[in-house]
């Protein structure tokens, strides 16, 4: 069970390194629409590649997001019985969660964009916008965010199993959003 929280240790350290990069480019992605806008309305100045990277910067956010959020247990939920289960109960029904959906969704998602974004790396793959930019990093965000995603899935599983074991302090509270 030490390994294993090691692993843990280690994954989560990786999704809040990818969670901070996804949050500074929230920053970024802000910056490049300001300026975009500003040189469009004041000087009559755009480019394809602003708009595109701003498409790419919220790729990132998401990709690389998505593992941050899940290791700080603020996912979304389909709260249809959840928020009446007992703390082992919703435990229960996170690892069942994670096994059945979370892991094949994001294993497939990797294993089949994997191929795609190799082949536009090899090709240098470019935007068909006139002054787009190249297409490669933007699609090796997919098998990287969806491979950041499985282990952060896999960390979290062990997680639970070490918290139902009584080996991992865990806060199992869960706050129904407000409708």
């Amino acid at each position: 069970m030490n390994a294993a929280l090691a692993f843990v240790r280690g994954v989560e350290w990786l999704s809040r390194r990818a969670g901070l990069l996804a949050t500074w480019m929230v920053l970024l992605a802000c910056l490049v629409s300001a300026v975009n806008a500003t040189l469009r309305y004041l000087f009559g100045i755009s480019s394809n590649a602003w708009l595109e990277m701003q498409w790419y910067l919220f790729a990132g956010m998401v990709m690389l997001g998505a593992p941050a959020v899940l290791a700080l247990n603020e996912h979304v939920r389909v709260d249809v019985f959840y928020g009446r289960l007992s703390a082992r109960a919703c435990v229960w029904v996170d690892i069942a969660g994670a096994a059945l959906f979370l892991l094949p969704m994001a294993g497939l998602i990797a294993g089949l964009s994997w191929p795609l974004a190799w082949d536009a790396y090899q090709t240098g793959e470019m935007s068909s916008q006139a002054q787009g930019l190249v297409r490669w990093p933007v699609k090796m965000l997919i098998p990287l965010g969806a491979s950041l995603l499985v282990l952060q899935g896999i960390a979290e599983i062990l997680k639970r199993l070490a918290y139902l074991r009584g080996r991992y302090d865990m806060d199992t509270h869960y706050e129904k959003p407000l409708q």
